[in-house]
Order: C-alpha cells, then sequence, then structure tokens
C-alpha cells in the first residue's frame, strides 16, 4: 500500500493531514467532503492513517494499471490464474485493537468499526478472501457481519457443524490490487489468484500461525471465527443509511501483526471508496453478460446510483431490440441492479449529465421505458423498508423506521 500511497502523490492525488485528528468522527468527516487520498500522519496524536485510498476511478484505475475508460473491458477478459508464492511465516504477537485507531464513523453507530479489513479464511482446503464490517467488542474480540450464502458464512457453516472453530486472517492496509479482488465474485478460492494476476502475474504470501496465508499488510489480526453471537449494528452502509441490528458471529483474536510504523486504512461507510468497491467488481461481470447479446462497450455502476443500484451500458445497436436484451442481461448479472440506462456509443457514460441528455433527447416513455415487477432487488435499498427488511436501526437511536419515516441518512448533526 506504501507504494500506490506514493504513486499517488506523484500525480497530486494525497493530501497531507499534519495536523492532530482524532479517528472518532473527525477523520471521517475530513474523508466525505474529498475524494482525495487523506493521509493522516497524527491520527489519535500517534498514529499514520490514511482514508479515500480510492475514492475515485482513476484512483483504482491507476492501482490496476488500466485506462480508467478501459478498465471494464480489461478487467472482463480476467483468467484468475496469477502465481501464489509463499514467502514464509508471519512472528504474531499479542492483540490488542485499542492499540489501533479503529474508527468511529457516525454518531448512531454501534461503536468502533474495521471498514477495511480484509478477511482471509481457510477450511477443509478451500480458501477465500472478502470484506466484512467488523465491530470492535473490547482488545481480543470483533463481531462480523457475514452475509448469509456467501463464502466466509459457508465455510464458518462447514467448520462448526465439524466442532470446529473457522480460522482466519485479517489484513488492514493492503495494496488496493488485493482489496479490489477481495470485493469480487471470483470462482470458489481465487481471490489470491485474482490478486496476483492483477499485480502482474505473481504475488508473495505469508503464513500466519493458524496456516492462513495473507499478502503484504500493514496491519494482520490472526484469529478464529467462533459459534458465539452478539449484535452487529446500527451501521451506515452504500445508502448512506443505517442497516439494522442483527445477531452476528464473534471472532476471537489470538495474534497481531505490526509493520513498523503502520499506515491504518479506513474506508468511510457509505463515502466513494465504499460505493466503488462495491460496484465496479461488478461491472466486468454485467460487461460479459450484456456482451452475449450485442456489442457492448463499456458499464458504469454510478456513485448517484450508491455504487450499486443504478448502471449505464454503453452499447453499439445491431438490430431492433437489442436495448432491452441488453437490460434485461445487466438485471440478470448483477441481481441488486435497481435501475439500467442503455446509451448509444456518443454517451459518456461517466458524464451524469450527457446520461441525462440521451434520457431528454431519446427516450418516448411508453415506448422505451422496460419495467420488471416482483424482483427481488437489493436488501440495500432503502424503498424495501418494511417488507421484513431493515427495519430497526437499534435502542440508542430510539426510533424504529415504519410507514412515517422510512430511513435515517447518517450525517454528523
Amino acid at each position: 500500500m506504501r507504494d500506490f500511497i506514493e504513486l499517488m502523490r506523484e500525480k497530486d492525488l494525497v493530501t497531507d493531514v499534519e495536523e492532530e485528528v482524532s479517528s472518532v468522527y473527525e477523520a471521517p468527516k475530513m474523508a466525505a467532503e474529498t475524494d482525495k487520498l487523506l493521509f493522516f500522519h497524527k491520527l489519535d496524536k500517534v498514529h499514520r492513517g490514511v482514508m479515500n485510498v480510492t475514492a475515485s476511478r482513476k484512483a483504482i484505475s491507476l492501482a490496476l494499471g488500466y485506462d480508467e475508460k478501459d478498465v471494464v473491458r480489461s478487467l472482463s477478459s480476467a483468467g484468475y490464474d496469477g502465481v501464489v508464492n509463499n514467502a514464509g511465516q508471519l512472528n504474531m504477537h499479542p492483540p490488542d485493537l485499542f492499540s489501533l485507531p479503529v474508527m468511529r464513523h457516525y454518531p448512531l453507530d454501534a461503536g468502533r468499526y474495521l471498514t477495511s479489513a480484509i478477511v482471509f479464511s481457510e477450511y477443509g482446503g478451500v480458501t477465500n478472501a472478502s470484506i466484512h464490517r467488523m465491530l470492535v467488542l473490547d482488545e481480543k474480540r470483533l463481531v462480523a457481519r457475514l452475509v448469509e450464502g456467501r463464502h466466509t458464512y459457508n465455510l464458518l457453516r462447514a467448520a462448526l457443524e465439524n466442532g470446529d472453530r473457522l480460522p482466519v486472517a485479517i489484513t488492514i492496509g493492503t495494496h488496493p490490487r488485493v482489496t479490489f479482488a477481495s470485493c469480487t465474485r471470483v470462482p470458489t478460492g481465487k481471490e489470491l489468484q485474482y490478486a496476483a494476476e492483477l499485480s502482474g502475474g505473481e504475488m508473495n504470501v505469508f503464513e500466519c500461525e493458524n496456516g492462513v496465508h495473507v499478502p503484504d499488510a500493514e496491519i494482520v489480526l490472526e484469529g478464529y471465527i467462533t459459534g458465539d453471537k452478539t449484535d452487529e449494528g446500527p451501521f451506515v452502509d452504500i445508502t448512506g443509511t443505517y442497516d439494522p441490528v442483527r445477531p452476528a458471529p464473534v471472532i476471537e483474536l489470538t495474534g497481531m501483526h505490526l509493520r513498523n510504523d503502520p499506515i491504518f486504512h479506513g474506508i468511510l461507510p457509505g463515502g466513494n471508496e465504499h460505493k466503488l468497491l462495491m460496484g465496479m467488481p461488478y461491472e466486468p461481470k454485467i460487461y460479459r453478460a450484456v456482451g452475449e447479446v450485442t456489442t457492448v462497450r463499456n458499464v458504469s455502476l454510478t456513485t448517484g446510483g450508491c455504487g450499486y443500484l443504478h448502471g449505464v451500458v454503453q452499447v453499439r445497436k445491431n438490430t431492433q431490440g437489442d436495448a432491452k436484451n441488453a437490460i434485461m442481461a445487466a438485471f440478470a448479472a448483477h441481481t441488486s441492479l435497481k435501475h439500467v440506462v442503455i446509451v448509444d456509443e456518443d454517451i459518456d457514460i461517466y458524464d451524469m449529465e450527457d446520461v441525462e441528455y440521451a434520457i431528454a433527447t431519446r427516450v418516448r416513455g411508453d415506448r422505451d421505458l422496460m419495467v420488471i415487477e416482483g424482483a427481488r432487488g437489493s436488501s440495500l435499498d432503502p424503498c424495501r423498508i418494511g417488507d421484513g427488511t431493515n427495519v430497526k436501526i437499534g435502542v440508542d437511536a430510539t426510533m424504529v423506521m415504519g410507514e412515517e419515516k422510512n430511513f435515517v441518512r447518517a450525517g454528523w448533526d
């Protein structure tokens, strides 16, 4: 990650913050006001930290080594076939989460959350890497939001069914290529190979004392996910609204490894870095799916659509009906997609004014709108509140979301 920070600095995309900044609200609020990488040199007086590491498409393209407007096409041809080399073992020390500048982002948050941390897990010969938000319980315990049916959840279930705990290693401060790979739906067990492919074909990993392998990182936490559960939330998700309180698995830490003078990485919940890392990994999948039905040129999941719910797909129209086929292919590829706009080659999909121009001058609602009723959509969509999802934001908020007010938007006031 340090190499990438210096590359961003060369491009004048880094703002150094030399004054003392608190990890409680202050650093997150500063990150909300810019997309430039913020390098805090006195975070909580004694720590170094960064936010907005990849809060723009330019930053992610720079990290991946692709032209900004060609990144989706380039990623769509991934083979997930990079080479991973074992470079040795990490020495662990007793864990102490209170020694790290873990951030509290908004006043209604349940507490301090790890937001950039990648959870590497291995069980029964199967490996996985994915980002999970994790609430700090004490100096040695976290509670993690694991989405049902996803790989980490399934590995934990397999371990618990055998009477085991799931061994994990948690990294904070990796190169963005590794972060991007961990956010991408890849074939089972291929996250590290994908990261290696994005890194030029090869990448070193290090073995933790519990047997889990991790790439180079500023901070590594080692431990086990147990069968114990406790409440997790409220937490601000990509829509900028509060996710509900749920019971979630507890992680018991057994070790911690730090680089000299480590740099802590925090991602602002609901900020552009969060949205881009949620959405951009789906763009190549949509690109490939639309490419099966017509000539696709580019795909963008917009930050205005929370990086997840709204898409723009650029195609070359070959026959009548191509646009509607493209719509259906996009929805099938990304089932959380809510609205998608299909545009011609002359429209810049990264310029929303240009996209709006296309809607204003080329759309007839009676002919060109396509509505799909009864689709599942995304559980993150605040419009779904009241249908059994996202009902409660927690005791501390003294508010239940219902008919009178269907969401609470996060802020500091």
